[in-house]
């Protein structure tokens, strides 16, 4: 008897070119996906593998982001020259009875008496005022690259010492003051404007007690933290980290 030939071998070939056909489609739906990735979610990938290797350029002309060209040496000397700046501005121009300063491990801290941007129970910025923040402006622009934020604090003091604030006029206030010098150093392009930040705490961060006019006077303040990066932590720069992984939905989704 002889034996049937098997008809299943000779299809084999058709196996194999359709895994290649398969690979093929693979392959290129992939590249397609690339083409069409959005520039966030590019920079995202790229920082997966290396997070020192992207910097941006934002509105200003300011780079942002914890690049290859920029050491923690640097920062530090910068934020150190920034901190010497501002120390003789304010001494040059006299305000070391209203303007008070301080530096801390990575950051600068300045607190104006509140007489130096606004008349009392008002958030409207004095022309005298506006020259102060000229004078601050250039030492900021100049570290721009350097820093990781600006925080802008509003303080106010109690009126009455045993009687606390109206809730809405005290809150309005120091969040107003704060909100009228941010967008005064925003308007004047010297950094990021997602570095700025402005924040109203009332009467509740007293540095001195209610109970004499002078000392109210201490109370009622405009702070500034200006805070430097740390280049040794690709998380540390929380603008650039947040904003890399969000992206821009909210932009798409027409958000204001």
């Amino acid at each position: 008897m002889k034996k049937k030939k098997s008809g299943g071998g000779g299809a084999n070939w058709m196996d194999t070119y359709g895994d290649m056909v398969t690979l093929l489609l693979c392959f290129f739906v992939m590249l397609y996906s690339m083409s069409s990735m959005d520039k966030e979610r590019w920079i995202a990938l790229v920082e997966s593998f290396n997070p020192e290797a992207i910097t941006e350029t934002q509105p200003g002309g300011h780079e942002v982001g914890t690049g290859e060209g920029i050491t923690q040496a640097d920062v530090d000397q910068t934020m150190a020259e920034l901190y010497e700046s501002m120390v003789q501005y304010v001494s040059q121009s006299g305000l070391t009875d209203s303007v008070s300063l301080s530096q801390g491990s990575g950051y600068v801290f300045i607190s104006f008496d509140d007489t130096v941007f606004f008349d009392g129970d008002s958030y409207v910025l004095r022309e005298d005022g506006k020259a102060v923040l000229d004078g601050i402006a250039q030492p900021i622009a100049e570290a721009a690259d350097s820093i990781n934020e600006i925080r802008v604090l509003g303080h106010t003091a109690q009126a009455v010492p045993d009687e606390p604030n109206n809730v809405t006029k005290d809150r309005f206030l120091a969040s107003n003051r704060a909100t009228v010098v941010t967008i005064y150093l925003q308007e004047k392009n010297i950094i990021d404007p997602a570095r700025l930040i402005s924040v109203g705490y009332g009467q509740w961060r007293p540095v001195s007690s209610n109970a004499t006019s002078e000392e109210r006077a201490h109370n009622r303040r405009v702070e500034l933290v200006i805070s430097g990066l740390d280049v040794s932590d690709s998380a540390s720069d929380s603008i650039t980290e947040y904003y890399t992984m969000r992206g821009t939905a909210d932009g798409q989704n027409g958000a204001t």
